[in-house]
């Protein structure tokens, strides 16, 4: 099993300890429901050093994107982020990821950087698959293993982030970044990003100085009391959000459009991506399923592979997430549904064991941030 360089501190510090995406990885410290309120409500710290990243350089790293990824790159200037995926032959996805457009200092002249942030399960996965589609003239580096990646999250973050750095935190737009020193260590690329819609940052550090970030922020959030936070929390806070899980909502047999991720579907971009004529297709006839977000009527939770039903019993669907939400008080839940059945508002119902239990579909996100 691999480690973050964070996994003795999370020992230390009393985590629960499992295995995730082979990585021994933090599930909670105290409790998922304290530590999500605590990023909803003040700030909360996670260790998602598991993910994978890859540089790609080139006078062709531009074209290489645009071909395996679905959403259009070329719409990114140097400190943008673009959330997007990796479509295989059959219009399914591969992953889903994130493209950082890095600055020009970062390659030759008459070049492009770009930095491609993978779900740790599928690092392997991803790289064989982006070099198998290489026939630019574009290099690949994998730095994970060199890259530590801390997401401090929730409100009270940029309060947090400010006693640590002068870069302009509040001039970061939403899915960009800026590179700066944080805590005295150089070179922390600060990203107005995260996987919990409570605002906040992600932060890429080299590998041998994440320990002494991740000291830093709690002790410097300990007037907000910052809480370390774990896997169990950051799951509960992104599906209040209705953000796919790859391997759950998201994988190689569904497609984005059916996912409801059209908007990184550019299908009319410059350079159409892989299985881009089998999407257009897909649209221009019609989807038959979608992924549907849903709230139980009864308090039981209902979870990944629980079939989805009519009145009858007849299975319609089927939940691909689902959890007791710790804001709204209720099981929440999402799955795939017959398209003309995923309108807010229509019934439907989930088997759990010989019960079929009521649950409505609903509109997202589950959560919404009440203002200050």
């Amino acid at each position: 099993m691999q480690t973050t360089p964070l996994t003795q501190t999370h020992i230390a510090l009393g985590a629960k300890m499992a295995d995730f995406a082979g990585f021994h990885m933090p599930i909670q410290y105290s409790s998922i429901t304290e530590e999500h309120h605590a990023v909803r409500q003040r700030a909360g710290l996670f260790d998602v050093s598991h993910m994978g990243e890859f540089i790609v350089k080139g006078r062709e790293a531009l074209d290489l994107i645009q071909y395996v990824t679905s959403n259009d790159a070329s719409k990114l200037s140097p400190g943008d982020v673009q959330y997007s995926c990796l479509p295989n032959e059959n219009g399914g996805i591969v992953d889903d990821l994130l493209v950082y457009r890095l600055a020009q200092d970062m390659c030759s002249e008459g070049e492009q950087a770009f930095m491609l942030v993978v779900n740790a399960s599928n690092i392997a996965k991803d790289w064989d698959w982006i070099n198998r589609h290489n026939t630019f003239d574009a290099r690949l580096s994998d730095i994970s293993e060199r890259t530590g990646l801390l997401a401090l999250q929730g409100p009270k973050a940029i309060e947090i982030l400010e006693k640590l750095t002068n870069l302009s935190l509040k001039e970061i737009q939403y899915y960009s970044f800026v590179k700066g020193t944080v805590a005295g260590i150089d070179n922390v690329l600060v990203s107005a990003t995260g996987y919990t819609g409570a605002g906040g940052f992600e932060l890429y550090v080299e590998s041998q100085n994440t320990v002494a970030l991740w000291n830093a922020l709690m002790e410097a959030g300990a007037f907000a009391d910052v809480k370390p936070c774990g896997l169990g929390a950051r799951d509960t806070l992104r599906l209040e959000m209705g953000f796919c899980l790859y391997g759950n909502d998201i994988d190689d047999t569904t497609s984005p459009l059916e996912a409801g991720l059209g908007w990184i579907t550019k299908l009319q971009k410059n350079q159409p991506c892989i299985a881009s004529n089998l999407l257009k297709a897909q649209k221009e006839q019609g989807l038959k399923r979608k992924l549907a977000a849903f709230t139980m009527d009864e308090r039981r939770v209902p979870r990944q592979h629980y079939p989805i039903t009519d009145e009858r019993g007849d299975q319609i669907g089927v939940v691909t997430s689902g959890t007791q939400s710790p804001s709204l008080d209720k099981p929440i839940g999402l799955g795939y549904l017959p398209a003309n059945l995923t309108k807010a508002g229509t019934r439907i119902w989930i088997q759990m064991g010989s019960k079929l239990l009521p649950a409505l579909v609903c509109q997202l996100p589950f959560y919404k941030n009440k203002p200050e």
